[in-house]
């Protein structure tokens, strides 16, 4: 009975154990075998790769690559990277027995695997469990709800990426420069770089020595040496734990041409279809901008009761300013369109940016309780919200106001940004505030701003770091 619960289980997160066959006849083994012709991998010689961060979509993406490729054992090693030392608190504790009891199939694997007895003492209190023990049985913890297939987990960070081939980068903007900084000196004898994917959505900023903006690919350039030409970044209207559970879902991989094309074909999957572009900018930029805005959504659905129309009228305005801001940064940004405005819209709607402008809102959460949140992981938009709104204050970017005819800071013409900023960094308003500018008889339809950015007029080179 166990044996044919596992098997049902390959079907469900992969495809034919047999063939690895999907329904589009390209079979998985086939893709595997391409990608390892790319990169020079000799016969014997595994293709590696390593997820670095294990928060929900780190872990999942980990997962998903596991459930489709993990069984060609002898062309591919599929590992992830934590932190250790992260312990699971009771009520969590408690939760996952629970979880794990619901799923038969779940129960019947730590059975088989000898690990399920671990479980029940952390549920009397007799034990603590820490969150990289639990992630080699297929648990997050920022995600507990949702059993992933067991990974294979690397405490020690030179250990997991000094021979990496591919690594995927899924911890947060915030710690990204921090870890690749000490990864660089692993991979300094290597004789070829790796091939990185980013997932992190947000951005950092620094004003010295002319306000620039920096985001997760740069960040790893920089710390690593690597070439952008083997830097990634991977976005779109992505819902961890419901990609996991098969919900159709798209993305796309943005960089050079090089790598984007044999990777999004690589990645490509029935349920998880992956696109390429050439506009990493708009895309990565974008990527932390809705996180930004999805905390106010979430304040406003939270203080209007869900109103569809309160929420469209939010939608229009902070939409305009995404736009507006990518237009400061690109010459020729990628339009808020197709999945570029699904990924927008996917995150204002689910996703742990609005949850935590909804707990906000409804005095669930208060903002002593910091970005980070037991269960949920690292709110990225806090962070990217302070960081945008310090670059875009900068008296040196003023822009030409089109109604007063006068310089003002970019900020001046983002009014949701800079209510987002009062409520989150400055403590100056309540999330009430939120409401207060969208019902702002000033405020300009969101059209003008639109046309405002697309003239072209406000490019502004130098935040890019370009001259």
């Amino acid at each position: 009975m166990v044996g044919s619960i596992e098997a049902m289980n390959v079907h469900q997160n992969g495809w034919s154990a047999q063939n690895g066959n999907g329904p589009n006849g390209n079979g998985l083994e086939d893709k595997l075998d391409e990608l390892r012709r790319l990169l020079g991998k000799a016969d014997g010689d595994p293709l590696r790769i390593v997820g670095v961060g294990a928060g929900a979509w780190g872990s999942v993406f980990a997962a998903l690559l596991q459930d489709n490729y993990g069984q060609f054992r002898d062309k591919v090693q599929i590992r992830i990277w934590r932190r250790p030392g992260r312990a699971v608190d009771r009520a969590t504790a408690e939760h996952l027995f629970e979880v794990i009891n619901s799923r038969e199939d779940v129960l019947r694997r730590l059975i088989r695997r000898c690990a399920y007895l671990k479980y029940v003492e952390a549920r009397l209190g007799d034990r603590t469990l820490f969150a990289d023990e639990i992630l080699k049985d297929g648990f997050c913890l920022n995600m507990i709800d949702t059993p992933l297939s067991p990974l294979k987990v690397v405490t020690n960070l030179q250990e997991a990426v000094w021979d990496a081939d591919i690594v995927v980068n899924g911890v947060p903007s915030t710690e990204t420069y921090e870890v690749f900084e000490e990864i660089r000196p692993y991979w300094k004898e290597r004789i070829s770089e790796p091939i990185i994917i980013s997932l992190a959505k947000g951005i950092e900023a620094a004003l010295e020595p002319v306000p620039h903006i920096i985001t997760p690919t740069q960040m790893i350039n920089k710390a690593t040496g690597v070439n952008m030409e083997n830097i990634l970044y991977l976005g779109g209207p992505n819902i961890a734990s419901e990609i996991y559970h098969k919900e159709y879902a798209n993305a796309r991989i943005c960089g050079a041409d090089k790598w984007r094309k044999p990777l999004a074909k690589f990645l490509r999957q029935p349920h998880f279809i992956v696109w390429d572009n050439s506009d990493l900018v708009t895309h990565e930029v974008m990527g932390g901008l809705k996180n930004v805005y999805a905390i106010g959504a979430g304040m406003v659905a939270a203080l209007t009761n869900e109103s569809a129309t309160s929420k469209s009228v939010y939608f229009a305005h902070c939409t305009s300013e995404m736009i507006f801001i990518t237009h400061l940064l690109a010459e020729e940004p990628e339009k808020l369109a197709g999945p570029l405005l699904a990924d927008t819209y996917v995150t204002l709607l689910k996703g742990r940016n609005a949850w935590y402008g909804q707990m906000l809102a409804k005095g669930e959460l208060n903002r002593d309780m910091g970005d980070s949140i037991s269960g949920k992981g690292m709110i990225q938009g806090v962070s990217a919200v302070k960081a945008f709104y310090a670059l875009l204050s900068q008296p040196s970017l003023s822009v030409l106001h089109p109604n007063e005819k006068r310089l003002v800071a970019p900020v001046e013409l983002c009014p949701i940004l800079k209510t987002l900023y009062k409520i989150l960094i400055s403590r100056e308003d309540l999330t009430q505030a939120i409401l207060q500018a969208l019902r702002d008889e000033t405020l300009n339809d969101p059209r003008e701003r639109i046309e405002i950015a697309q003239s072209h007029a406000f490019y502004r080179p130098s935040l890019l770091g370009q001259p």
